[in-house]
């Protein structure tokens, strides 16, 4: 892999020449491709010395920190602990667009019903070009997409080494709580599978005293009492709502060329679309706000702290791989 401290400086330099001297920059721009080092890594090299704005050479320079970023936290793991080898079944979270050479790892939780959707169009499943028309039920079917786990384990690793890969990401705190709130705490139809397999476990096993009707139904899970049974069961077991990214996306041993975010959620979807070269699909736009955002506060504040810098281990990884703190919602970091 191309060093991504090399690729940073690179895009610093062209970003001072387009902001300096843009009639220099555009006479010497055939010069600057050919001395370029061929090495980089293919999504970053594919358009980088194009007709590119100043905000775009930015918008390349936030991917290349997150990459950057990941990697850091990536070997501080591979330090204190063993190479993990991943099998096929590993690999069930990431979808394949074979059409556009793209591999998406999807988590729930982070938009994913939305791109799951675009993947459905790219890859010729769909009638219309409007994911919206897309119910979500079939969108989230096993079968509606290919996956990799799909493939041969030498079709696997052909893919990987090609393919432009990408995944999102989102404060793990935030995409507990909301899953907590779909899946557990709201009356929805769909929250009733959840309900009867995971809340009456729950009930059973972290509520003292609990009443026929919970125990029978699962429909009243406090927050508190579904931070205890996470931080005590075997992450193997989570449901795929609440498991660690790490465990979802093994980031650590895939190489993903972008991380989106679920704050630039927008944006960094579009810039995906335009690297495959796809104009015809329009993003379905994010909520411009957060409900589950604005409630951190309130449900975190029903823990005692030992509870929540015990959530905060189960989470640890994803905290720290995608950039994510507990400052703002306790005051200071965790250890």
């Amino acid at each position: 892999m191309a060093n991504i401290w090399q690729l940073k400086v690179i895009l610093v330099i062209l970003l001072i020449l387009c902001t300096t001297s843009m009639v220099f920059y555009v006479g010497n721009l055939s010069q600057l491709e050919n001395e370029a080092d061929r090495s980089l890594e293919p999504l970053v090299y594919r358009h980088l010395f194009g007709n590119d704005s100043d905000q775009i050479l930015l918008t390349r320079m936030v991917y290349l920190d997150r990459q950057e970023h990941l990697q850091k936290g990536c070997r501080a793991i591979r330090n204190n602990s063993s190479n993990m080898t991943l099998d096929r079944e590993m690999y069930n979270h990431i979808l394949v667009d074979e059409r556009h050479k793209l591999l998406y790892c999807y988590v729930p939780k982070v938009a994913c019903t939305n791109w799951k959707r675009v993947f459905m169009i790219l890859n010729g499943m769909a009638n219309s070009t409007d994911p919206l028309k897309i119910p979500a039920s079939l969108a989230h079917h096993k079968d509606s997409i290919p996956r990799l786990s799909n493939y041969s384990s030498a079709e696997i690793n052909i893919i990987l080494k090609t393919y432009t890969k990408f995944l999102f990401v989102r404060n793990p705190f935030e995409r507990l709580l909301s899953a907590y709130h779909n899946k557990l705490e709201q009356h929805y139809q769909s929250s009733k599978y959840f309900q009867s397999r995971i809340g009456r476990h729950i009930v059973k096993h972290y509520r003292q005293n609990a009443s026929k009707e919970s125990l029978s139904k699962g429909d009243d899970v406090t927050f508190k009492e579904f931070a205890t049974y996470l931080i005590a069961e075997e992450q193997g077991n989570f449901n795929e709502h609440w498991r660690p990214i790490y465990n979802l996306c093994h980031p650590c041993s895939i190489n993903y060329d972008i991380i989106g975010k679920y704050e630039t959620f927008d944006q960094d979807s579009e810039f995906i679309l335009k690297q495959i070269g796809v104009t015809n699909i329009a993003f379905p736009h994010a909520p411009k706000s957060s409900r589950t955002t604005s409630n951190l506060e309130k449900y975190f504040s029903t823990l005692e702290h030992k509870i929540v810098m015990q959530l905060y281990n189960v989470y640890a990884k994803d905290f720290k791989l995608f950039g994510y703190s507990l400052e703002d919602m306790l005051g200071y970091e965790a250890g």
